[in-house]
């Protein structure tokens, strides 16, 4: 088993009267991502007066507290003591993990691409074509086995109600990177998978936006009115520490799959999953084939 090197000397400061920002890492990585996902879990199980919001991110994460119930130096010596306290323990993650039907090279970004060509790197070619390109796939086909063949971590949800941002669980020499638009489009069809960097996401609205877009899925990801049986529970579907498998789908599943969430009828595919750091970082291949397959034997 290989033992996990989690970032050290985690950056703490104060932002106003009401906030604190802790930086664990410079950079995005599954142990920095594990580590504030660990702090952030057992600061809530404290349920520490004064701590009104917790948000975890990428490679960090945000605490908002009320001054006139917790002093800010006693929740900066908390956080400094569960960050010197983490153990083994804590590098498990009771979470699930969430089949993602995704209709790559579709209509609509496509024509959305084209409106915006000007702000691309490659005006001659789709996002999805200078992605494959510039990751060295001799296809766009082997990009999309390529995007698609391994589970992604939502990392963090914000920007704008409902959006994950995903990190993709294999070896760093083998994640996609695609660099955003040279300037940002000012629009970007809802339920759009993007990926700027080494992120993937999910536009859960239709907006402005600088990613390059794959593909759409029908599977909405954020429902005020919680018509779906997945939003019974919260308006925002995705949480940090979500995984997610992307699932290639062909035009008329794509149309099928509108047509049940019209009706209400929509189901996603989501499972419980025990998710190990130690694990995974001692086999990730083997390790990540193990969690796809709890997706097809139930």
């Amino acid at each position: 088993m290989t033992a996990v090197s989690l970032p050290k000397n985690a950056r703490y400061t104060f932002g106003g009267d009401e906030h604190l920002f802790v930086e664990i890492s410079e950079e995005m990585s599954l142990p920095a991502f594990f580590k504030g996902m660990a702090i952030c879990n057992t600061l809530r199980q404290r349920a520490l007066r004064g701590v009104t919001e917790i948000c975890p991110a990428n490679a960090a994460y945000l605490v908002r507290f009320d001054p006139d119930v917790i002093l800010p130096d006693d929740l900066l010596a908390v956080l400094k003591d569960i960050e010197a306290n983490l153990g083994d323990a804590d590098l498990q993650l009771q979470t699930r993990i969430v089949e993602i039907p995704v209709l790559y090279n579709d209509p609509w970004t496509h024509e959305t691409q084209m409106r915006f060509r000007e702000r691309h790197q490659d005006p001659a070619s789709t996002d999805i074509e200078y992605a494959a390109r510039i990751n060295h796939h001799e296809s766009v086909d082997a990009f999309i086995a390529a995007h698609s063949g391994a589970p992604w971590f939502v990392s963090m949800v914000g920007f704008v109600a409902g959006l994950p941002f995903l990190y993709q669980m294999v070896d760093r020499e083998r994640q996609l990177q695609v660099p955003k638009y040279l300037s940002p489009r000012t629009d970007t069809p809802r339920l759009t998978l993007g990926h700027g960097g080494c992120f993937s996401c999910i536009y859960s609205v239709r907006g402005a936006g600088g990613y390059q877009m794959f593909g759409v899925t029908p599977a909405p990801i954020f429902d005020p009115a919680q018509g779906l049986s997945y939003f019974k529970e919260l308006m925002v579907f995705f949480q940090p520490g979500d995984i997610v498998k992307w699932k290639p789908i062909d035009r008329a599943e794509y149309d099928r799959c509108v047509q049940q969430v019209e009706a209400g009828e929509f189901q996603l595919k989501i499972e419980p999953v025990s998710f190990s750091l130690k694990d995974f970082m001692a086999d990730p291949d083997g390790y990540n084939q193990r969690l796809l397959e709890v997706l097809h034997v139930h």
